[in-house]
């Protein structure tokens, strides 16, 4: 959704100001600056240290196991900036559909933040500066389908026809292994449509794993939300710091998970920083453990990919599965390990023991032979007999 509380701190020439807000912001301790300009990489590591979300995900746990190899996530969104340093390498530039030409400057704020936190790389030594995503080593399709919030041509016009609709289509197409969808409501139809229904179904039987906002108006209207509320999609909730579910987090029955959403750092425009609250940003931590799952196990089903993610949570609900909580709060370690047993040949029932290697056991060896000996036996018998005048 589109009401990320944005912030903005520029990666390059930063003032000590800003700086100074952005450490505040996030609690971050920051070396004394002594009226020296701020240098790019400390507007970095405070983005990085202010990650709370790293530990609860348990990503580096996770990525022992993968991060995000070979997986494809496609953000149906504003468009994603590929020249912000946390994001070199990892974009691939899809088609605008919106049906506007306006300047760069004037989009790819929202996507870019959700971009970062799905495939974020982080930059400078070791990369341990900037932002860096749930499936790191993920590539990224950027397909703009919305303007951004703040856009004045956002109040007075809608988005190219179906926009969403053949988005969602594009991306099946190039073989997205993840469809990430961080809007609603004016972002999607605000009453679904046929068209972007119809385009969900052939992404899913092309294999595609469809992710979306829950929406954020929870504490006021809670209204189904668009292209969340579609069968097959997995629509996700937020949580903040103490994974509790936040106050505008949409309740739903159909909610499939929550996941971190309350005081979010992302990627901004070319060389920037934000921090903010929204069911998007869960939306594309969801997306990034989708793309984790599928990196680990790229043979698996959208159906079996949800299975793991629903599977691998904490704070189950009471009855496994609740309006505000879906089925729980998501843990990428976690949904690995689910995606390893729905990947595991299941053995028939009542099947024994794997057999020895070198053939059968020695007892099961002589019975097999001595049943032959008197299999021949009788066989020569009934020979010798009908041979007899």
């Amino acid at each position: 959704m589109f009401q990320l509380s944005r912030s903005p701190f520029p990666a390059r020439a930063a003032r000590p100001a800003a700086l100074l807000v952005l450490a505040t912001l996030l609690a971050v301790p920051l070396p004394d600056l002594a009226g020296a300009p701020a240098r790019a990489d400390d507007v970095g590591r405070a983005a990085r240290a202010g990650q709370w979300q790293i530990g609860p995900l348990r990503l580096r746990e996770a990525w022992r196991v993968t991060r995000g190899e070979g997986a494809l996530v496609a953000v149906l969104d504003t468009g994603v900036d590929a020249r912000h340093p946390d994001l070199a390498g990892a974009v691939i530039e899809g088609p605008d559909l919106t049906g506007t030409d306006e300047r760069p400057d004037q989009w790819g704020h929202h996507g870019t933040g959700m971009a970062s936190l799905i495939a974020g790389r982080g930059h400078g030594e070791g990369a341990a500066s900037g932002v860096v995503g749930v499936a790191p080593a993920a590539r990224v399709l950027s397909v703009r389908v919305t303007l951004e919030s703040g856009d004045p041509l956002r109040e007075t016009r809608r988005s190219s026809g179906d926009a969403l609709a053949k988005g969602i289509r594009y991306a099946a197409d190039q073989g997205a292994d993840v469809i990430s969808m961080s809007l609603g409501g004016r972002g999607g139809a605000p009453e679904g449509s046929p068209a972007e229904e119809e385009a969900v179904r052939y992404a899913l039987a092309r294999g595609a794993v469809l992710v979306a906002s829950s929406g954020n108006d929870g504490a006021t209207t809670n209204r189904r939300n668009f292209p969340a509320a579609y069968p097959g999609v997995m629509a996700v909730g937020a949580v903040d710091r103490r994974l509790r579910v936040a106050r505008f987090s949409n309740r739903q029955p159909y909610l499939s998970v929550v996941a971190p959403g309350t005081g979010v750092v992302t990627a901004d425009g070319a060389d920037g920083y934000v921090v903010g609250d929204g069911t998007s940003s869960a939306t594309a931590v969801v997306a990034g453990i989708a793309a984790l799952v599928r990196s680990a196990h790229p043979g698996l089903s959208p159906r079996h990919v949800r299975e793991a993610v629903e599977r691998g949570v904490r704070r189950r609900p009471p009855g496994g599965h609740s309006p505000a909580y879906g089925h729980g709060v998501v843990d990428a370690l976690l949904a690995l390990r689910a995606a390893d047993g729905l990947a595991a040949p299941a053995a028939p029932s009542g099947a024994s023991a794997p057999r020895p290697q070198g053939g059968l056991p020695p007892a099961r060896t002589a019975v097999l032979a001595g049943m032959l000996l008197l299999v021949a036996g009788m066989a020569l018998r009934v020979v010798l007999r009908r041979d007899q005048p």
